[in-house]
């Protein structure tokens, strides 16, 4: 299979596209705003303790405040922070676990919750910080929404074969390495380099590495940390002290000759950049890295940019006629699987087995691509045969191996249903690049046109009685004053021969379709 990375350059934004066989499986967009800040490293300042939620917020230098929880500050929580790093050890993912707290703003806390256990005086949050005191956190996850960023103080440094904890004393192995004989010489190989107390952990790349190699990542990573410091001593908060590689040098670190062949990038001096990068971080390893000099954009040359389109739409068609469908709620994501206009050629079940069975790959795809995480509910058609249900959730378990991100899966429900969890490392597709419609503030829905000429006329109906003038203006969409002059005439009809007043309708191009204002008015009776 041939795997490439595609990068498109551009002075606002860098998006990077990676594809296999020449179809987009995961595409990463990062912009130059505070979207895109997780492991960046800022001076901070202390803004609110708080209790009775063991966190704190603290001031980075954004309109929001970051979130930092007491297990991001306690020592006692080093170990937790290791194995969280174990688990995954690509620096896309660092402490990405999921928690309901976090990500709140300052006017959401309530400090007599009672969801929370008093912890023991000398781990508590008030013992450990207070207001107006400056420190050293790292982004562990940029802002999403209305949620600020989550923050904390246990720094991880990503290099292209390790990870540096410089807060914590601990050797750890990404479990991708399952090789014991080649676990156990990598760490007498880091226990005969190591030099202090840090932490380190092997990242899935370092297996197979030789000892010159190690020797100078640590070397890197360390001279990064010292420079940290150095510059950490030097500024006061708030203010930004260090800077994480962007998009395409974290591809070229991460995915580059692991999980892609060939980088081909459209800016001759981003080019000339990764070349410089990998002469520095990675001297001894050859990959290929193309400077695209087409006349068609990048990413339409690649059919990319159709497919990202593709993806930010609810319903999405299967060849064989069915479809699914995907909706995104605050909570969870629930998919929903269609026979559509497929209507099968043998027999009800085999066309229900068929469709759900194109639908897992589907799914697959698409969660992949869109980065959906956090819950998932799959409603797959209902199938009678336990066989077929039992085909079904196989080519799910095995179509999700593909995926890098986390996933856990349980079984079929009775009503067909299945739940699963995906980790949540950054921002979805459609959190990214799309915003909640400005016309319906983000239901999806609007009133319909006839009901809203019902909601007028029950309002005329009941102001009707109370109103001095002899005249009624009513001003509306446009839309809705050719529904009142046209199929809902009957509507003022009515009300002018009920109360014996006039009723003129005028359109306001400049109103929403359910905005809508009721005048009285007097007309002058003429003399005879």
């Amino acid at each position: 299979m041939l795997k490439e990375l595609v990068v498109n350059c551009a002075p606002h934004e860098t998006r990077v596209a990676l594809l296999e066989d020449g179809t987009i499986v995961e595409v990463f967009n990062e912009r130059r705003d505070d979207t895109s800040i997780a492991g960046n490293i800022y001076k901070a300042r202390v803004q609110r303790v708080l209790p009775g939620m063991q966190a704190a917020f603290v001031d980075i230098g954004f309109d929001q405040a970051a979130f930092l929880y007491v297990d991001d500050v306690l020592d006692s929580a080093s170990l937790k922070f290791c194995r969280r790093l174990e688990q995954d050890s690509d620096a896309e993912e660092r402490d990405a676990e999921e928690r309901d707290d976090e990500g709140l703003t300052v006017d959401e806390i309530d400090e007599d919750s009672e969801s929370w256990k008093p912890p023991a005086p000398e781990c508590a949050i008030e013992g450990l910080l207070m207001e107006g005191q400056e420190i050293l956190v790292q982004v562990a996850k940029s802002s999403i929404g209305s949620k600020g960023p989550r923050v904390t103080t246990h720094i991880s440094l990503a290099g292209r074969y390790m990870v540096l904890m410089p807060t914590v004393d601990h050797i750890g192995i990404s479990k991708r390495i399952t090789d014991e004989t080649e676990r156990t010489r990598l760490r007498e190989m880091l226990k005969e380099l190591r030099k202090n107390n840090f932490g380190y952990i092997f990242r899935t790349q370092a297996k197979d590495i030789d000892e010159d190699t190690l020797s100078k990542e640590i070397d890197f990573l360390n001279s990064t940390w010292q420079d940290i410091q150095e510059r950490n001593r030097t500024i006061s908060a708030t203010a930004l002290v260090y800077k994480d590689l962007n998009a395409t040098f974290r591809a070229v670190r991460d995915l580059l000759a692991n999980e892609a062949d060939k980088l081909i990038i459209d800016s001759k001096r981003e080019y000339d950049s990764v070349q410089n990068f990998l002469k520095k971080l990675m001297p001894d390893v050859n990959l290929s890295v193309e400077l695209y000099q087409g006349q068609e954009p990048i990413f339409d040359a690649y059919n990319i940019e159709g497919d990202i389109t593709r993806a930010l739409k609810k319903k999405v068609w299967l060849k064989s006629g069915g479809y699914i469908v995907i909706e995104q709620t605050e909570a969870l994501v629930a998919i929903d699987v269609n026979t559509g206009r497929y209507v099968g050629k043998r027999n009800f079940d085999e066309t229900i087995l068929k469709t759900n069975l194109e639908a897992v790959k589907e799914i697959a795809y698409q969660v992949r691509l869109r980065n959906i995480g956090g819950i998932i509910i799959i409603d797959f058609i209902d199938m009678r045969r336990t066989a077929h249900k039992d085909k079904v959730m196989a080519q799910l378990n095995e179509a999700m191996k593909k995926d890098k991100s986390q996933t856990n899966i349980l079984p079929l429900t009775e009503l067909g249903l299945v739940q699963m969890t995906r980790k949540r490392t950054r921002r979805n597709l459609t959190r990214t690049l799309c915003e909640p419609c400005f016309y319906c503030s983000g239901n999806g829905y609007l009133l319909s046109g006839k009901s809203i000429c019902y909601k007028i006329y029950r309002d005329l109906a009941a102001e009707a009685r109370d109103m001095m003038g002899n005249r009624f203006t009513v001003k509306v969409h446009p839309e809705i004053a050719q529904l009142f002059h046209g199929s809902e005439n009957h509507l003022l009809v009515s009300l002018e021969s009920k109360f014996a007043k006039p009723i003129s309708i005028y359109p306001e191009p400049n109103y929403h379709i359910e905005e809508y204002h009721i005048f009285e008015s007097f007309i002058p009776k003429s003399s005879k």
